[in-house]
Parts: C-alpha cells; structure tokens; sequence
C-alpha cells in the first residue's frame, strides 16, 4: 500500500472539514426555512449562490391554494419594488448611449407639470435616489378602485399637479413609489418603446431571464405564483384586480424566479447590459450637498448599500406588493447572493440576519 504524502493527507482533511462545515451550513438553512413553511400553504423560495454556484436552493409551499400547484425555484413571483432595480438599469442604459442625461429635468419630459418651477428643479438623479420631494399625492386623486387599474401614467399623473415639494430636492431620503412610474415613462419617451419591451430586450435576453415577466394591464395572472395575506385566520388572494397598484408596473411589475434573478446578478457582475464602472456607481452611496437628512446617505441608483461589521459593502433590495415579499441581498465583492421570494408575508429582516451571521461563521465574509 502506498503511503500518504503529509501535503496529499492535509488536501483531503482540507476538503473533509470544507464538506463538513458545508454540511452543517446546509442543515442550518434547512432547519430555518423549514420551521417558516408549509408544504400546503403559500410559502416561499430560497437560494443562495456563492461565485456561480448554487449552495443552497429551497422551495416550500404552494403557488395557488386551489390548485395545490407546487413552489420551485423557477416559480415566478412578482418582485415588487425589486423591480425598480431593472428600471434603474435601463436609465443608466440609456444614459451610457447619450439618450438622456442623469441631471435631466423632469420638465423636459413631462412639459405638463401644474408647478413648472418644480419640474424644472427635479432631475432624474432624484427620482433615481428617492429624493425628489415629490409628494405622493395619488390618495388625492386616485380612490382604492382606481388603484387597482391605474397603470404608470395614472399612478404618476397626481404627482405632476403637485403644488409645492415635501423639500428640496437632494436633500432628504422619501421613499417614492411613482418616481418610477414617472422613470418607466421616461424610457418609453426615450425610446418609442413600451418600457417593459426595453427590459425584455436590454436585460431579460441578455443575461438568459428567458422566463421572467413583466406586468402589462392584467398580464400575467397564469403561470405566475399568487400571492396572499392571512385575513381572519384564512389566505386570501392579494394581487392583480384584489390589492390597489399591481397594474403600475414602473415601480413593481417584474416578475421572475429565484434562478433567474442569479442570472440577473452574474449579468452584472460580468457588466453584460451596462459598463462595469456605471453599475459600480449604482452600487455605490449617492452623495448630495444639500443634504439635510438626520440620517446619512445609504441609496446608490435604486440600490440600498449598507456594510457588516468588517465594513464588506451589502447591496440588496427588498420588495413587498400585496401578499408577495422578496428580498435580494448581493455582496460583490465576496460573490455571495441571496434570494428569497415568497406569495406571503415573511420576516424578511429577521432572515437576512440571520444569513448574514451564517455568512461570517462559515467565513464567507473574510
């Protein structure tokens, strides 16, 4: 029999104890996620990837509580404001090709403003950020009935007769539905092109998201999952036709499966539909003079940045709309991504915690 070298010996005990701490990481996850879902009821699908690998993929629940129709990790689920991401890109798209400018105002596209002097001060950098001031002012105008029908133009029509800003724009953080209903106009503006065809075209071929959709009016409601609430101790539908917005897709029309949005990642990774240094700048803090914030700037282009305890920068997203909530959770430099979706409420913060201390005991943060 022939002997073990010391360097051959140290390789396996090396990939022993990678296997078995892959083991155990996998066991955690699976005791998480397991204690969150039922196989019978609308659930969730999870995955994590580190470079281009899947080392942790799970499905629990049901897409339809009639028909029973099981969760995969290529079920679609509606993204909600994970979507803003794919609006962002396409901006930035079409800024790399000098279409449009980031310092645009929006009285250059929307000459209809009630208040000129706001359109003209608003650019679309703000809206980009969420801080445009633009009150949303929808309520005003727009009843619950309404809602459920308005698509972008509708949603971002009350904002354009504003009479003043909440503040000066750049200077304070205001989350804002309709900035990208008002930024999906803007694309189809730029282009002549609905700005659902645009995302097909520049991000969904591109990156191979050959399944992924994007709301349209009442499209899609098949093959899509449903999403659902726990109203008086019962799931009830809650989306396209039962819960207000669905049918404005600028600011939560996309929707795709866990697997498909790892394609999304490596497309960005890999700079496949934008210059690797305009996605650095979308992922990195956007600063402004005049900011006025109690808190400090922590939005890129759509992006949230925030680091961990060993300052590794996190981009993520979440997304909620209706009875559907996401999280999306990339750490570029280390190559980590995680994605949840799910057709009913989940505690997506809770969660994401207790990932990211998984991350730092298997020193994937290192």
């Amino acid at each position: 029999m022939k002997k073990i070298g010391l360097a051959a010996l140290f390789f396996f005990n090396l990939i022993s104890c990678e296997e078995s701490g892959k083991e155990k990481f996998t066991e955690q996850l699976e005791s998480l996620f397991n204690d969150s879902f039922l196989p019978d009821e609308p659930g969730g699908a999870v995955l994590i990837m580190k470079g281009e690998k899947i080392i942790f993929s799970k499905a629990i629940g049901v897409t339809d509580i009639n028909t029973k129709e099981k969760i995969t990790t290529q079920t679609l689920f509606n993204t909600g404001s994970i979507s803003k991401t794919f609006v962002s890109n396409i901006i930035l798209s079409l800024a790399e090709e000098n279409k449009l400018s980031l310092t645009d105002s929006l009285f250059k596209y929307f000459p209809d403003f009630k208040n000129k002097e706001i359109a003209q001060k608003v650019r679309i950098h703000h809206l980009l950020t969420h801080t445009s001031g633009l009150p949303d002012n929808r309520r005003d105008f727009l009843d619950s009935v309404a809602l459920l029908t308005a698509k972008d133009e509708e949603n971002f029509a009350p904002i354009k007769q504003a009479d003043t800003l909440l503040f000066e724009p750049g200077s304070r953080f205001e989350y804002s539905n309709p900035a990208f209903n008002g930024l999906a106009l803007i694309i189809e503006k730029v282009t002549g092109k609905k700005w659902q065809q645009v995302v097909a075209e520049k991000i969904f071929a591109p990156a191979g998201m050959k399944t992924s959709k994007i709301t349209d009016g009442t499209y899609p409601q098949e093959g899509v999952a449903h999403g659902y609430l726990k109203i008086k101790n019962q799931y009830t539908e809650k989306d396209y036709g039962e819960e207000p917005t669905f049918a404005a897709a600028g600011n939560g029309g996309v929707w795709s499966s866990a697997e498909e949005l790892t394609k999304y990642e490596i497309a960005l990774r890999k700079a496949v539909f934008l210059k690797k240094e305009t996605i650095e700048h979308s992922r990195t803090i956007t600063t402004y003079l005049n900011w006025k914030d109690i808190n400090p700037e922590f939005i890129g282009f759509s992006w949230f940045i925030s680091k961990t305890e060993d300052s590794v920068k996190v981009v993520s997203h979440t997304g909620t709309q209706g009875g559907f909530y996401a999280d999306y959770v990339s750490i570029p430099e280390k190559e980590l991504l995680y994605i949840i979706l799910c057709n009913k409420p989940f505690p997506r913060e809770r969660f994401k915690k207790r990932i990211m201390i998984l991350f730092e005991e298997n020193n994937w943060l290192e």
